[in-house]
């Protein structure tokens, strides 16, 4: 496994083109977007790495992730209620889909989807505590109590947020918010400003993709669902290319983060902050269709 991931890193590294960084999170906009890391957690407990493995990086919408299986613990299957499970065939931050359907999300892996969810985490209580949920609940599925909040990207967000805000004001009068928009959005861009390294990130999809060693935060059931929305959902109106390319399912984040996972089989982390037109990490997306292919590992 260390000699695969060896090669696809120098393999990465000899390509130009690295995508564009997001451009519209000032935070994010300096980061050079000619980094790789990747990492492998295998069902034996083996540990693989490659690259910039040890890199804080933001891992901004794969926290969404993370907050589903804090809110699935939580309220169980009374958030589809308020949330769909369906692909949106549309951009993260698309209102179109919103307004057409009455104001219920398509999937909690869009922008307004996971609003929702978070919202449903919040249930009534300080956003402190569904926060300190989320990074909690992180921290334990990767046995690292090394991961924090980054309060620059968080604050950066909030200031240019006003699209989200749209959105959760928009949710809010079709009655499927329940706290005050701006209690849920300070939730919502604090957990998207969680850091994490790639070795963290594989380790915390364990949980996910039922791996022997990892911790036991969340059912079999659920996990099930949350990796079929993965697959479907994870990487927006790029979810059936990545699907195609890759053969497993995932969950992308505009700092450039991958989660991937092999049910029973391996938990795997990817980061290269330059995105390609989707939103998706473009090195990224290329470096997990490569380590799929060298160790045939797909759920078709």
């Amino acid at each position: 496994m260390q000699d695969i991931l060896n090669t696809i890193t120098t393999e990465i590294y000899r390509q130009d083109d690295w995508g564009q960084v997001a451009q519209y999170i000032p935070e994010l906009t300096s980061v050079d977007p000619r980094q790789f890391a990747i990492s492998v957690c295998l069902a034996d407990g083996q540990t693989f790495s490659a690259g910039a493995a040890d890199k804080p990086f933001s891992i901004q919408s794969v926290s969404k992730v993370f907050t589903l299986v804090a809110t699935l613990g939580r309220v169980g299957d009374q958030l589809w209620s308020r949330v769909g499970r369906e692909p949106s065939g549309t951009s993260f931050d698309s209102v179109i889909l919103l307004e057409r359907e009455q104001g219920r999300p398509r999937n909690p892996f869009v922008n307004a989807g996971a609003i929702v969810t978070t919202d449903a985490l919040l249930s009534g209580r300080v956003p402190k505590l569904a926060l300190a949920e989320v990074l909690g609940l992180i921290r334990q599925m990767a046995s690292s109590d090394e991961i924090y909040i980054n309060d620059a990207v968080a604050a950066s967000e909030q200031a240019t947020g006003s699209r989200n805000a749209a959105i959760a004001h928009y949710l809010k009068s079709h009655g499927n918010l329940q706290n005050a928009p701006d209690l849920t959005l300070g939730t919502y861009f604090h957990q998207c400003a969680i850091e994490m390294t790639t070795t963290q990130l594989a380790m915390a999809g364990r949980s996910l993709a039922g791996l022997k060693h990892a911790p036991r935060v969340i059912s079999q059931q659920h996990a099930r669902r949350v990796n079929a929305l993965m697959m479907t959902c994870g990487h927006y109106d790029g979810s059936g290319d990545f699907a195609f390319q890759v053969g497993l399912p995932g969950k992308s984040g505009v700092g450039g983060g991958i989660l991937i996972i092999a049910p029973n089989v391996a938990s795997i982390g990817i980061w290269s902050p330059g995105l390609n037109g989707y939103g998706n990490s473009h090195a990224g997306t290329r470096a997990a269709s490569m380590l799929t292919k060298a160790v045939n590992w797909s759920v078709f």
